[in-house]
């Protein structure tokens, strides 16, 4: 057998890709140290672009999403957090949570995804989900008798994307198995919501005002707010620029509301 076959041979047994073997064709090295520098270098690096991948796939985005060409123009940031921080999901080692909260089409999916998508970069376990479609999930999960085995996909996580939050009335049992997840998550796991409705309506979405307020006590505790009010629908404003290029000035929308003052941390 020559000496590539059995280099094939030896990869299989110590379990290293057989990609190995290529990339060492390739090499130019004038030292033995140099050439295995080079081929542990690719091969560290075709394994984090596999578990990168592997993890986007995972983490189940509608659409990618990323921070290139995102403006942070009209959201207002608290004192302890900056675009950078985003960027880099500083907030995921910290187990903090995001709120991000404003008018429709004004970005909030878009950050909350490009989030996800770095929070994946870095290898941290994501997990995408509409709200709607999660409490779905869970209802059929419950009804089918497999509700423990598919909470178990939440303890693997180090992110959960909430999207959509309130965006259609939540019936009692369907806040219940909502507020497992979320306590799950509570201190050791990273939340990011989406949502338009400010934190006083939130008993019009949830038809239990207990877990309602149990709910709130649980996401606001060691969480952000990034406040998106007073931003322009990004959608619109496309569109608009597109079939009227001329028009640089419009009236912003009205905001929601004002948002009440952020309750005080939970135990």
């Amino acid at each position: 057998m020559t000496t590539w076959p059995m280099l094939r041979v030896a990869c299989k047994k110590l379990k290293l890709g057989q990609s190995m073997v290529e990339n060492a064709k390739k090499i130019n090295a004038d030292t033995n140290q140099e050439f295995l520098l080079q081929l542990f270098t690719k091969e560290l690096e075709e394994r984090d672009m596999k578990r990168r991948n592997a993890y986007i796939k995972a983490a189940k985005f509608d659409i990618e999403k990323t921070f290139e060409k995102y403006t942070f123009e009209d959201i207002k940031f608290p004192k302890a957090l900056n675009p950078d921080d985003l960027k880099s999901v500083t907030f995921i080692p910290k187990r903090e949570n995001l709120i991000l909260y404003g008018n429709v089409g004004a970005g909030k999916t878009h950050l909350a995804i490009a989030m996800g998508l770095a929070a994946c970069d870095l290898g941290y376990k994501t997990r995408f989900w509409r709200t709607p479609m999660l409490v779905n999930a869970l209802t059929e999960a419950k009804s089918q008798g497999v509700l423990s085995r598919f909470m178990k996909q939440f303890e693997r996580l180090d992110l959960l994307i909430c999207d959509e939050w309130g965006y259609v009335p939540i019936d009692s049992d369907g806040s219940k198995l909502l507020f497992q997840i979320v306590s799950e998550c509570y201190e050791r796991k990273s939340l990011i919501i989406t949502t338009n409705l400010e934190f006083a309506r939130w008993n019009d979405i949830f038809a239990d005002s207990k877990i309602t307020a149990a709910l709130l006590d649980r996401i606001i505790h060691h969480s952000h707010l990034l406040d998106f009010t007073n931003r322009d629908s990004r959608r619109l404003k496309d569109a608009l620029m597109k079939q009227f290029p001329d028009i640089t000035n419009r009236e912003k929308p009205k905001t929601l509301g004002v948002l009440p003052p952020t309750p005080p941390a939970g135990d």
